[in-house]
């Protein structure tokens, strides 16, 4: 975006090159000058600037979905914030992360290739305790020696990781419909080697805040799982509704709306007995109920009264004749 110049400097500017301060041949030699502009081939940027605006939308939706998912969890408020959305190579995002640390290698449907989610070994140390009944504690004492997690901290936490697997589904929704799948989990970053070290990869950066600790989360996507769906991150193609269908929307939404499942019930009556009474019931035993065998009785739909019918029998099964619609829930 080019400068916007005041008043007073563009009359400074004038005066300037009145006075001869500035020669105005040397300005237009400047404006002809090609603009070079650096390029690093080790990192190159193949997602426009469109496309990480998109994905910080729905990652931005993430954070909210997981961060919901994982308090209910870990039984404490978690809160989960974007970081960024930045483009770099597999090499520079594994030298970034802890040397020993949580990563869970996933596949999702239709996206192609293995992405990865790394999880600060904080926040897992902090998780597995809350999850097992721990005091929340204000800080978490990471032992030196804690190279890897066992075999029970593992299975812990991957219930976490799938819980943010599917919080990963949901995000995606309003864009594509996936389907995750968690390979495998692993704690030494060096031992990956699904990708060659130049390899563009999409880093999503997530702050995690849980009591008053602070870790961070991050989801790798190679540049090639995208190559399948670069087409639905355009902003174009979102508000761009094509005209008949448009016009048949209505339609459509309506066959949909009447081939919905809807549960109903009817109620015969009810009886009140006590608990010893109901520990005492057997075969052949006879409850009173509230209503006659005249009174018609209560229909259901989806736990909302809505009909009174009465009882049946047609083509030798059960049924019920609709007597009167109900407007408003009564009792």
């Amino acid at each position: 975006m080019k400068q916007v110049l005041s008043q007073q400097e563009i009359d400074s500017l004038l005066a300037a090159l009145d006075t001869g301060e500035i020669d105005s041949e040397t300005v237009l030699e400047e404006k002809e000058v090609d603009k070079v502009k650096s390029y690093d081939f080790r990192r190159p940027i193949k997602l426009s600037k469109e496309y990480i605006n998109t994905l910080y939308m729905i990652f931005e939706n993430f954070s909210k979905i997981a961060g919901n998912l994982l308090s209910s969890q870990i039984r404490s408020n978690a809160k989960i914030a974007l970081g960024g959305v930045e483009q770099i190579s597999y090499d520079e995002f594994l030298r970034s992360i802890p040397r020993s640390t949580l990563l869970g290698m996933f596949r999702s449907k239709p996206l192609t290739g293995i992405q990865l989610l790394e999880i600060n070994p904080q926040f897992c140390m902090q998780a597995i305790d809350l999850m097992c009944g721990g005091f929340e504690k204000t800080t978490i004492d990471m032992p030196a020696d804690k190279e890897r997690f066992t075999d029970i901290e593992l299975g812990i936490l991957e219930e976490i990781v799938i819980s943010i697997l599917r919080s990963f589904e949901a995000a995606w929704a309003e864009i594509i419909e996936i389907e995750t799948e968690l390979d495998s989990l692993e704690t030494n970053p060096q031992l990956i080697q699904n990708m060659s070290p130049n390899e563009p990869v999409i880093l999503i950066s997530f702050i995690v805040d849980v009591l008053d600790n602070r870790s961070f989360m991050n989801i790798c996507i190679p540049y090639v799982s995208f190559e399948n769906v670069i087409d639905k991150l355009s902003m174009k193609n979102w508000f761009d509704f094509d005209k008949e269908i448009n016009e048949n929307s209505q339609e459509i939404l309506k066959e949909r709306i009447m081939s919905s499942v809807a549960n109903l019930e009817v109620v015969l009556g009810k009886s009140i007995i006590t608990v010893d009474d109901f520990l005492h019931l057997e075969a052949g035993d006879i409850l009173q109920l509230d209503l006659k065998t005249t009174d018609p009785l209560k229909m259901y739909v989806e736990d909302k009264l809505h009909y009174l019918v009465r009882p049946g029998e047609i083509n030798s099964r059960l049924a019920v004749q609709v007597l009167q619609y109900i407007e408003e829930d009564v009792e």
